[in-house]
């Protein structure tokens, strides 16, 4: 049987197609408004290599033309073959579709297609698909169904890349060309309403994918749809992964993330605590975006049991606070290391998920508007004085709760029409952020990542360094004597120092071994313009999320 049968389209001229897309964009606040106030989506990331638990796509071994780097670690005769052992007789599309209802969810979105080309649907395109497994069924025409009868808005996960196929990336791109936007009408054709596509195409160009007709096409079929910005088009929205996006009102964005460490299924995979989960979607919320939260069901099509309570857990307590989340825009009030806020009409929300980060001095900054009346959602009283100098929130030990302490805030204007305000932090004294090393020099692993008072954002450096240096210089001269530092991805540093310049000469003020998740030290008062974290020793890349000086405590 031929594997790949080239897809031809009833011709449409592209002046026609490019007209509808423009007028699409026109829309594009009204179709956006439900994706908006709907804030947490469910993100699913499945497909044969669940049977091995190792990463969807990447662990897949042989040449990624377009893309580069090392190949995965299963060889490609195994890889490509795994889907004639899938069988996943547990798989119950409506059980998938009432977990992400249970934890708040309002939309799905599912891996059709990812990198390694292995469909999850009945494509005409191609025989590499899930209805040639021993499981037969066609997974997303199932989980279409039960998203539909469930109302949960669907969306569909879509690579433009395909490892697998012939002709990707060869002198015979133009006939992949076509299998792709073949594959991409077959999925808002064959399933119902679609309301989002999200494509994942790795850096690639317009040109690439032919992505200005791709889209037309796309928004033709449905002109409702939500597509975002990872096919050489910026279209409706920003897709930051693995890190919580900076607080941006100007465009939308949503930041993908997984429960544990991995998109696909792994055995014992680390699943983040109740605690991680909320921070993460309040923090989102409060840098006016989305979360797209990710789970990798098992091989026999369950997704795993603690994913699920863990799930459950998020959607109890949005059931009781999701006034906060739900239907609200980013601010005024920017994350910080202490929290976030959310506004919604005269309501302002502030989440204080951090009282380790607050002392007697801390206050938000003034806002251009009266507060009318304080109250404390989660319980308690508290106590809020506005002045000239900003907000003194008073919220006693018995009402300050670990995981979010909610201050609603009745403002005597529209909320969201309060301009943006930052807690101020070392960043703000700053003149210069370096770091002796960036990953692939990308500008959100970048040296300021660190010192932004946003715990969802991190620097992070090339794999395999062991040494690397971490640098603020200040406007002036500022007095410290204590550091807070919290290290991603486990304990890799072995060996550090925070140092200050003196002269040409770095001084130490603080040394020790490992820094772990939350590092936090005193050391004797240093005045100084410019300190930096000298990292002597790493198992593998250092990455933090922040690094924070902090005054002498008194």
């Amino acid at each position: 049987m031929k594997r790949w049968t080239c897809y031809v389209a009833v011709a449409v001229a592209a002046s026609v197609l490019l007209g509808t897309a423009d007028t699409a964009m026109a829309q594009q606040p009204d179709r956006m408004q439900w994706w908006r106030e709907a804030r947490f989506g469910l993100f699913i990331h499945w497909g044969p290599v669940s049977l091995k638990g190792t990463e969807i796509g990447w662990s897949r071994g042989g040449e990624r033309r377009g893309t580069g780097g090392a190949p995965g670690q299963i060889p490609v005769d195994v890889y490509d073959n795994l889907y004639k052992e899938f069988n996943p007789v547990e798989f119950n599309a409506k059980e998938w579709a009432e977990i992400a209802k249970q934890a708040g969810m309002k939309y799905l979105v599912f891996t059709t297609r990812h990198h390694d080309g292995f469909s999850m649907f009945d494509t005409a395109q191609s025989d590499y698909k899930v209805t040639n497994s021993p499981f037969k069924r066609d997974v997303v025409a199932e989980l279409a169904q039960a998203c539909h009868e469930a109302g949960i808005r669907l969306g569909f996960y879509y690579s433009p890349p395909d490892w697998h196929h012939p002709d990707y990336r060869t002198e015979s791109h133009a006939r992949f060309i076509e299998y792709l936007h073949g594959q991409a009408r077959e999925l808002c054709t064959k399933y119902g309403q679609l309301d989002i596509f999200w494509f994942d195409g790795l850096g690639g160009t317009v040109k690439d994918w032919d992505s200005k007709n791709l889209v037309a096409m796309i928004r033709q079929l449905q002109p409702n749809i939500i597509v975002n910005n990872r096919a050489g088009l910026p279209e409706d929205h920003d897709t930051p992964a693995q890190t919580v996006g900076t607080f941006q009102r100007t465009r939308a964005w949503e930041t993908c993330m997984t429960i544990g460490d991995q998109w696909a299924w792994k055995p014992k995979d680390r699943v983040k605590s109740l605690k991680q989960c909320l921070d993460v979607l309040i923090r989102c919320a409060g840098g006016d975006g989305n979360l797209l939260f990710n789970v990798g069901p098992m091989p026999d099509g369950r997704i795993e049991g603690r994913m699920v309570s863990r799930l459950a857990e998020m959607g109890g307590w949005l059931k009781q606070y999701g006034e906060t989340i739900y239907g609200t825009r980013g601010g005024p009030f920017k994350p910080g290391t202490w929290g976030a806020s959310t506004c919604k009409g005269d309501k302002v929300y502030v989440h204080i998920l951090d009282w380790k980060a607050i002392d007697s001095s801390w206050r938000l900054p003034k806002i251009d508007a009266r507060i009318k009346d304080a109250s404390l959602l989660t319980g308690g009283k508290a106590k809020v004085r506005q002045t000239r100098k900003g907000i003194k929130l008073d919220v006693s030990a018995t009402a300050r709760q670990d995981i979010d302490t909610i201050v609603v805030l009745t403002l005597d204007r529209p909320a969201f029409d309060v301009p943006p305000v930052a807690v101020a932090d070392v960043k703000s004294k700053a003149a210069g952020v370096t770091a002796s090393n960036v990953f692939q020099n990308m500008s959100e692993y970048a040296a300021d990542m660190a010192f932004d008072d946003d715990p969802g954002s991190r620097w992070a450096t090339d794999g395999g360094t062991r040494k690397a240096w971490l640098a603020v210089r200040l406007k002036k001269p500022e007095m410290f004597g204590a550091v807070h530092i919290r290290e991603a991805c486990g304990s890799r540093v072995q060996s550090f120092a925070i140092e200050y310049l003196k002269g040409k000469e770095w001084i130490p003020c603080c040394q020790g071994k490992t820094i772990g998740e939350d590092f936090k030290a005193k050391f004797p008062p240093v005045k100084a313009r410019e300190f930096r974290l000298n990292i002597l020793d790493a198992t593998e890349g250092p990455t933090l999320w922040e690094f924070r000086l902090l005054p002498p405590t008194k």
